[in-house]
């Protein structure tokens, strides 16, 4: 019987698993999960940025009687958001060392297959990091530090300075200065403010991702109440409660900051990605100068919002 071809056996692998590997990772992340079930992880064609139109202000409102002049003047109430895409790249490498030595229609299975999802596994776990990140690091994803951030009066989003445009702040509750020292008796106060600063008519948060600390206080004052858990996210393994209309979530392997909770409306944040490299793996390569066979999955796109002041973090 012919030796698999470890070349052909990888691309066909890869191709079966096209899409699986986006939610491999996003099953890995309570946020990027819930994204992708509300259909905000995008794939896009191209361009040099990702654009977010955005919409920040009212027209002219005008009470007038009889024959009065009308204003014909253009309000400025749009503008948009610009993300840069970064990128990111898992290799899966076989040495000719390997290939030769797991000859054998079975070896050479196991063999990929190890490789195939110790490269999605890899992939998983740092996009997972960066979605909380800052975007510091150079080729991050500008994470939910940036956008939802301790300070909400500095930094640059989407190319929008927030010192200078208040509109494009998100909102921000310190328990230990607004509250008191955080415990399980005045968390749900720290809640209940933050939650009412991020609601806008019928806008509000659907999601709330707490770090370990965070998570017990909360689940300690429903203890004698009946707990209200999402079946579907407890399927695929974590750990959630209900506050208010909102998904209460533990994410803290994930990358979360510690002592602290996001107050998210995700209708307003998509993971974008390129086509071509929306966890996708690339052709053959065969290395010039080693003994190898090589593919990269591939990230290119950002995490983008919208509207940062819907938006809220809470924090001690």
């Amino acid at each position: 019987m012919a030796e698999p071809n470890i070349g052909e056996l990888i691309t066909y692998t890869l191709r079966n698993r096209k899409g699986k590997v986006a939610d491999n990772v996003s099953n890995s992340n309570a946020l990027l999960y819930h994204l992708r079930k509300k259909g905000n992880m995008k794939s896009v064609p191209g361009g040099r940025v990702l654009t977010c139109p955005l919409e920040y202000g009212e027209g002219d409102y005008q009470r007038y009687s009889g024959f009065d002049t009308l204003s014909i003047e253009a309000a400025q109430v749009h503008d948009a958001a610009e993300y840069t895409p970064v990128q990111s790249a898992v290799p899966i490498a076989i040495s000719g060392r390997d290939r030769r030595m797991n000859r054998g229609k079975a070896q050479v299975i196991n063999l990929v297959s190890a490789k195939v999802k110790n490269a999605e596994r890899t992939m998983a776990n740092n996009v997972s990091s960066d979605i909380y990140s800052d975007g510091s690091a150079s080729n991050q994803i500008g994470g939910l530090q940036a956008i939802v951030a301790d300070d909400p009066t500095t930094g640059t989003v989407g190319g929008i300075n927030a010192a200078t445009y208040d509109w494009w702040r998100n909102n921000m509750v310190d328990v230990s200065s607004e509250v008191g020292t955080v415990n399980a008796a005045n968390v749900k106060l720290g809640m209940n403010k933050l939650w009412l600063e991020c609601i806008r008519g019928r806008d509000k948060p659907d999601l709330i991702v707490a770090d370990a600390n965070y998570y017990d206080y909360y689940e300690q004052t429903l203890q004698a109440l009946q707990r209200y858990a999402d079946s579907d996210k407890a399927a695929v393994g974590f750990t959630s409660l209900k506050y208010k209309s909102a998904d209460v979530v533990y994410d803290g392997d994930s990358g979360m900051p510690a002592d602290g909770m996001y107050f998210l409306n995700t209708e307003y944040l998509k993971l974008e990605a390129y086509a071509g490299a929306n966890f996708e793996a690339t052709a053959e390569k065969l290395s010039v100068n080693q003994d190898a066979d090589v593919r990269h999955l591939l990230f290119m796109g950002n995490l983008t919002c919208s509207n940062r002041s819907l938006q809220g973090r809470l924090k001690s």
